[in-house]
C-alpha cells in the first residue's frame, strides 16, 4: 500500500470522512481475509506479491484504525468470515479473488479520497491506498493473464 502512514495527529477531528473511513476499513478486513484464501492457492513464485500485499492490507488497516480512534470512533471489527464471488477452487480462481480484493479496496479509498477535500494530508493518504491498490490489481491481472490488465478510472463504479 502506501509507503507513508496516515496521518494521525495532523487530522483535524471534525473533518475526519468517518463513514467512508469505516468503509475503507472494512475493504482492507476483507482484503486481508482474500489473501489468505488466495495463500491457499496461488503458487510459490506469486509468493513475494502475495506477501507483499497481505502487509500493504495489514498496514492500512492499522493506520486507519487509528485515525478513526483518534476521531472519536470504534472502527469496524473484521467479519468472521466472508462471501466469494465465486467459489475459490484452483489459482485462477484465487487470482480472480484477489483482483476483487483490489478492486473493492480502490473503491472504499476513492470514496475517502471524495469525502476528504477538507483535508490535503488525508486526502493524500487515501490517493495513495487508492493508487496502491489499483497497482496491486494490475499486477494480479498480469499475473492471471486477464486482459485488460489496467482499468481508466480505478475506484470508480
Amino acid at each position: 500500500m502506501s509507503g507513508r502512514p496516515m496521518p494521525v495527529d495532523a487530522v483535524p477531528v471534525d473533518a475526519v470522512p468517518v463513514n467512508a473511513l469505516q468503509g475503507a476499513l472494512a475493504a482492507e478486513h476483507g482484503a486481508i481475509w482474500a489473501y489468505g484464501v488466495v495463500a491457499a492457492f496461488v503458487s510459490g513464485r506469486l509468493g513475494a506479491q502475495l506477501a507483499q500485499a497481505t502487509s500493504a492490507h495489514q498496514a492500512q488497516r492499522d493506520a486507519t484504525e487509528r485515525v478513526l480512534i483518534d476521531a472519536g470512533a470504534l472502527p469496524v471489527p473484521p467479519e468472521p468470515g466472508y462471501l466469494t464471488p465465486e467459489p475459490v477452487t484452483d489459482a485462477a480462481s484465487a487470482l480472480r479473488l484477489a483482483i476483487t480484493a483490489e478492486t473493492d479496496a480502490a473503491a472504499a479509498w476513492r470514496s475517502v479520497v471524495e469525502r476528504s477535500p477538507a483535508d490535503p494530508d488525508l486526502r493524500g493518504a487515501a490517493l495513495e491506498a487508492l493508487t496502491g491498490a489499483a497497482v496491486r490489481a494490475t499486477r494480479w491481472r498480469a499475473s492471471a493473464g486477464t486482459s485488460p490488465v489496467t482499468v481508466p478510472f480505478p475506484g470508480a463504479p
